[in-house]
């Protein structure tokens, strides 16, 4: 069975660009997001490595760490680094894990026999500063992510981590938000003192609190 949400994300130590990491320690109480590449070298991983750095600030405000991991090893990384900065205008300067022995990939399910025996899927790992799994996403190799739905992804648990509301379909940060079920009427208006909509009795809306 792989890793699901509400596991404690297990802990590795290993090599990497940014020298060596004990994966717990260096999240300390910052969100983070582990996600692995097929192999270095690789045109859809170059992108999104490339993005990865553009998008630095936007994870920062988010108080969010960036770790990826491929099946090469640290040598090959940096390598590759070169070509990704050259490429896609940007300073990569977050940890590519060296992971030759498969351990990390192992660890997190990464590897789909029955998509490739050796490769890694594009899996993502949402993890809150409390080391546990918050969220994943798993593409194939030949898709691409969307750092867009990443980013909405940490705002919405972010959010939900603060205050007890849900976000509904499509949410973008500033939209409506939805009080949580356990949120009982009489409680809404102190807890919601922007206002609120009750659509349906399961139903209730409120602006996006903060």
């Amino acid at each position: 069975m792989g890793l699901k949400i509400g596991d404690t994300a297990p802990n590795f130590q290993a090599d990497t660009t940014e020298g060596k990491i004990d994966f717990h320690e260096w999240l300390g109480d910052s969100w983070g997001i582990l996600y692995s590449h097929p192999a270095d070298f690789t045109p859809v991983c170059t992108t999104e490595i490339g993005r990865t750095a553009q998008l630095k600030d936007e994870f920062a405000k988010r108080n969010t760490k960036v770790a990826v991991v491929s099946v090469d090893d640290v040598k090959s990384h940096n390598e590759w680094k070169k070509d990704v900065n050259e490429t896609q205008n940007t300073s990569v300067e977050f940890p590519i894990i060296g992971d030759e022995d498969k351990k990390v990939a192992n660890l997190y399910d990464m590897i789909h026999e029955n998509a490739s025996e050796t490769a890694t899927v594009r899996s993502v790992f949402f993890i809150g500063p409390d080391k546990k799994i918050k969220a994943t996403i798993v593409y194939p190799a030949s898709t691409g992510r969307n750092f867009a739905e990443i980013l909405r992804v940490i705002d919405s648990l972010q959010l939900s981590a603060k205050h007890p509301v849900a976000t509904p379909a499509d949410w973008v940060p500033g939209n409506d938000v939805i009080i949580g079920l356990g949120v009982k009427d009489e409680e809404i208006e102190a807890k919601f003192p922007k206002g609120h909509k009750i659509i349906k009795p399961y139903l209730r809306t409120t602006p996006q609190p903060e």
